[in-house]
């Protein structure tokens, strides 16, 4: 018996020995120490690091705010108490995470302040937005859907600084005191994309837009570089939850700025111009009776009255349509084609990449051989279709030397560390359409169209304004059966040394150009506050 307890013994002995060995092995091993500490690390994302949308000053239109989140943990008796501080829409994220077993972050409100751990969390969009549709929104993974945010994913993914907190967590998952969480942050390349948007006009547009359409849009450019300094569409839709504006079908996801709509009577200068580039007369006397017969067509000037004896500068503040269609008749549809054609219209503008403008629609010369579409065309209405964009930048020849220059969305890639402009994307298509002598002639008579004619609700306190009326015929009619109409007034301000261009367009309703003449004296009178 006692050489079996001495054998038993001696085996312990060794058992114990040789597991004891193993036990330092495996403890100085660095492959295991290693993984045994991943099992009790968790890392949380607090922000993807993605890179911001900046306006032509560098003021932040993304990420601007922060939100307060605390660190809760399982099995801890705080987060219990942090119910009470936790955002109602979030409780149910909060119960789906305290099943996980693991810390997590909860969006608290402001009476948080018990939570041993803060962080502040970016926030990509303002409450209210900033210029939603060119900006655009994201999908729940964070990649661009539309706008400016799916244009430029590939530069502003994972660009800025990526930042997660790092906890030590034990076998209930809870933080290990002993270690408490860490932030990481890693640096990107730092890209973002400035805006030639001035976040100051925008905001102020916005405003404007909010209070006085309810479907239409506002934009307005500087008139020496074809910058846009402001893009305003309306309705709007909130970017966090874009299925409600599915939902209610009403069409806010639509950018009206940059997609096409008949065009009415705004198309008018630009025929006048042409003319006086040919070497018409603008003191040409021409007797409108109200309509005019082409090819068994009547065509009728506004509610078929009348103008009388009318020359270039009376029939543009009467917007007289059979004096402008007597005019496309004498410039013939080669003319009529490749001054539009010059004048952007039927191409559309390119935002950024492959992210363009609807191109609209320019019939085309065999189109125009035939005399009743032209006609039609020579006063905005026919297959003539564009875009608000377009349209501003037809009427920024008048407000400028007769140069074209295609509106510009974006300035550039920027740096976000340093705060400079990395690489310049203005790059502006120009070309010259009319003669300086042509728009000396012209702008005068646009300013008569406020001062005297039918855009006399385009005045402005003080400075003046030039442009045109245009309520274009869409074909369509409501449920009452009046017609459905784009009301237009685009013009410069001020008269004098014109600095921006404004187009107004309230679409698909009942609203006339007088009513898109009040927008747009609201927003020049509004820019006269830059000049002061």
């Amino acid at each position: 018996m006692g050489k079996r307890l001495t054998v038993v013994a001696v085996l312990f002995v060794m058992l114990f020995g040789i597991l004891s060995v193993i036990t330092a092995l495996v403890a100085s091993n660095p492959v295991y120490a290693q993984a045994a500490a991943q099992q009790s690390e968790v890392t949380i994302p607090l922000s993807q690091g993605r890179g911001n949308i900046y306006d032509c000053n560098f003021n932040a239109l993304t990420g601007k705010m922060t939100r307060q989140y605390a660190l809760l943990e399982p099995g801890r008796g705080s987060y219990h108490s942090m119910f009470d501080v936790i955002l109602p829409e979030e409780r149910p994220l909060f119960y789906e995470n305290i099943r996980q077993g693991a810390p997590f972050l909860m969006r608290m409100n402001e009476e948080c302040k018990d939570a041993p751990y803060t962080y502040a969390r970016p926030v990509r969009y303002l409450p209210f937005p900033i210029a939603p549709h060119l900006v655009g929104y994201l999908d729940a993974q964070g990649r661009g859907v539309c706008g400016i945010e799916r244009a430029c994913d590939e530069w502003l993914a994972h660009s800025s600084t990526d930042t997660r907190v790092r906890c030590f967590t034990n076998a209930r998952g809870g933080v290990i005191k002993q270690s408490p969480p860490q932030l990481l942050e890693t640096h990107g390349t730092g890209a973002g994309v400035m805006l030639t948007l001035d976040q100051k006009i925008q905001r102020m547009c916005e405003a404007i837009a909010a209070d006085s359409i309810d479907q239409g849009c506002i934009m307005v450019l500087d008139v020496h570089t074809g910058r846009v300094r402001a893009a305003v569409s309306m309705p709007r839709f909130d970017p966090y939850d874009v299925a409600q504006s599915i939902r209610r079908k009403d069409t806010s996801l639509v950018d009206r700025t940059v997609s096409a709509y008949n065009v009415g009577s705004v198309f008018k200068p630009l025929l006048a111009a042409a003319a006086l580039e040919q070497g018409v007369d603008p003191q040409e006397q021409y007797h409108c009776r109200g309509y005019v017969e082409i090819g068994g067509h009547v065509y009728r000037c506004a509610h078929g009255r009348g103008h009388g004896d009318v020359n270039m500068k009376t029939a543009l503040a009467e917007s007289c349509n059979c004096y402008f269609i007597h005019l496309g008749l004498e410039l013939g549809a080669d003319a009529v084609y490749k001054t539009a054609q010059q004048a952007g219209f039927g191409e559309s503008n390119t935002i950024i990449g492959t992210y363009r403008t609807a191109a609209g629609n320019l019939p085309s010369v065999e189109e125009l051989s035939n005399l009743g579409q032209l006609a039609s065309v020579s006063f905005g209405q026919g297959a003539l279709m564009a875009t608000p964009v377009q349209v501003a930048a037809m009427m920024n020849l008048f407000a400028g030397n007769g140069e074209y220059i295609a509106p510009s969305f974006v300035e550039g890639v920027v740096d976000e560390y340093s705060k400079t402009v990395t690489q310049s994307l203005y790059r502006p298509v120009r070309r010259r359409v009319f003669s300086e002598q042509t728009i000396e002639t012209l702008r005068p008579m646009l300013t008569g169209v406020v001062e005297e004619g039918l855009g006399k609700k385009a005045q402005t306190r003080k400075g003046g304004a030039g442009g045109k009326t245009g309520t274009a015929q869409t074909g369509r009619f409501d449920d009452e059966g009046n017609e459905i109409l784009d009301a237009w007034f685009a013009g410069f301000y001020p008269a004098q040394d014109p600095q921006y261009t404004v187009t107004v367009l309230l679409d698909s309703g009942t609203h006339g150009s007088d009513d898109a003449a009040v927008v747009f004296a609201k927003v020049c009178d509004s820019l006269s506050f830059f000049f002061e």
